[in-house]
């Protein structure tokens, strides 16, 4: 149930068996279903979740609208890190869009391994400032590129998630309607 949490963690920083051990000891497994929850709004977040296994969305819902913010499939981790940090109420929902397995690193856990585990503080140091600049550039990329080519840089950056989340939630992703994206996806094909 692991395998790919250590994976990932050794891309970043090397690990030797009794540091992952350590780390083990700390990290909880969670299945969820099809359309469960991980998190709703106005919960305070309480775990930082790697995916093994599955696809999630984290989402607002505003004046009957979704956003979704993020998507994360396998090797991924999300959170709404900033009810995780701060302890107040959640802003967004996390829900399954496929059967999933989670590594979750509760708050406890995430401050004990702080403290005693200087390659995680590392590893989570890492996971952020990468995570802020995936944040960065999409915020770049929807103020300055045209539509038709932030719908293409998505398909070419993430061919996974085009495969496997439906076309209404990559437009809700991308800020569009789904007959936008739809006219957009046509527009592509026809020139193909």
């Amino acid at each position: 149930m692991y395998d790919l949490f250590f994976q990932k963690f050794q891309e970043k920083v090397p690990l030797s068996n009794e540091e992952q051990e350590q780390i083990k000891a700390y990290l909880t497994p969670k299945k969820l279903r099809k359309r469960q929850y991980l998190l709703q709004k106005g919960d305070v977040c309480k775990a930082i979740a790697f995916v093994e296994k599955g696809t999630l969305r984290e989402y607002s819902v505003e004046s009957g609208s979704e956003h979704i913010i993020q998507f994360a499939i396998e090797g991924w981790t999300i959170s709404d890190l900033f009810s995780f940090l701060t302890g107040e109420p959640a802003t967004y929902h996390i829900e399954a869009i496929e059967e999933a397995e989670l590594i979750l690193i509760s708050k406890s856990a995430h401050e004990e391994l702080l403290k005693v585990q200087p390659k995680y503080e590392t590893y989570m140091r890492l996971l952020i400032t990468g995570a802020y600049i995936a944040l960065q550039r999409r915020h770049t990329s929807n103020i300055s590129l045209p539509v038709e080519e932030r719908y293409r840089n998505f398909t070419e950056m993430y061919p996974d998630i085009v495969q496997r989340v439906p076309q209404h939630m990559i437009a809700s992703y991308l800020g569009l309607t789904p007959e936008t994206l739809s006219r957009i996806r046509k527009k592509m094909a026809n020139r193909e």
